[in-house]
């Protein structure tokens, strides 16, 4: 079946197709269910997406590590087709179905690895340590919430309803520009169209728990290897990624970390290969 798709994901019309591809699953979530994605075949690797976010946010990612895994890319509750928590003012309701949604479909055996990025580390940050040792490890990509008091705060661009489609669009590239690459002409129309449907289906708000040490004591308590990818210049990583690595790693000296050059915070959409390459290196070890 995945020879029949898109090698490489550049259009809307690419998303669609893998995204009809999918392998769907639904688990507990709320009042209804969490949304999983599924392709591919071998190891199981999850993959947890960012704030304002979906399983798009893995769409450079998704057609390469599929060809050796298999993929478990689910919606965050509250975001992309998932139900809302019951609780939509704290992420622990989000991290409670993460956590059942992975021992209902992936047997214990299996033994998963996990790989988060942003609002999604914060999410796997509440779960991983009551999942213990049945993730064999976890990558966490451009993750905040850990303690860093000095974070400035970004004022967004916000669209507004007198919008035209065009100054929307507007809107949702300025997003991308100040926080999510590095360098504003690999912006294409995929990515603001990925932006602009993301956020039309948030319900969840993740920026006000950016700011909190949830990530730092999830990670404290959290037994399994930690491995970091992170893009050089991420805007997330305050004051920058050496430090933000030395807090990770502060419980964990066994982590590894590679940072890529020439990239933002959405480092896997920016610099696909070289991340695919940086993961693929993770996966295979």
């Amino acid at each position: 079946m995945l020879d029949q798709l898109p090698r490489k994901i550049e259009t809307i019309d690419d998303v669609r197709a893998w995204d009809s591809a999918a392998e769907r699953h639904d688990t507990p979530c709320g009042n209804g269910s969490m949304v999983w994605r599924k392709w591919g075949s071998g190891p199981p690797v999850i993959m947890v997406h960012g704030g304002s976010g979906s399983w798009t946010h893995w769409c450079k990612t998704i057609p390469v590590q599929s060809q050796t895994h298999t993929i478990w890319a689910c919606d965050i509750p509250g975001l992309g087709d998932s139900a809302s928590p019951c609780d939509l003012s704290h992420p622990a309701g989000c991290a409670e179905a993460l956590n059942f949604g992975i021992r209902q479909l992936i047997p214990r055996e299996l033994r998963p690895r996990l790989v988060t990025f942003s609002f999604g580390c914060h999410v796997s940050a509440l779960a991983t340590p009551s999942l213990g040792d049945y993730l064999r490890d976890w990558v966490i990509i451009g993750t905040s919430a850990l303690g860093r008091t000095d974070r400035p705060i970004m004022d967004f661009p916000k669209e507004r309803k007198d919008m035209t489609d065009e100054q929307r669009r507007t809107v949702h590239r300025g997003v991308l520009e100040m926080l999510m690459f590095h360098r504003a002409e690999r912006i294409d129309e995929l990515a603001i169209t990925l932006q602009a449907e993301n956020v039309a289906k948030a319900r969840f708000r993740s920026r006000v728990h950016s700011h909190t040490d949830n990530v730092k004591r999830g990670v404290a308590r959290t037994k399994i290897p930690i491995r970091c990818i992170w893009g050089a210049h991420d805007t997330v990583a305050h004051p920058d990624v050496p430090t933000v690595l030395d807090i990770l790693s502060e419980h964990h000296p066994e982590m590894t970390s590679t940072i890529i050059p020439d990239a933002g915070h959405w480092v896997m959409y920016e610099r696909g290969d070289e991340f695919n390459d940086a993961l693929a290196a993770l996966l295979n070890d």
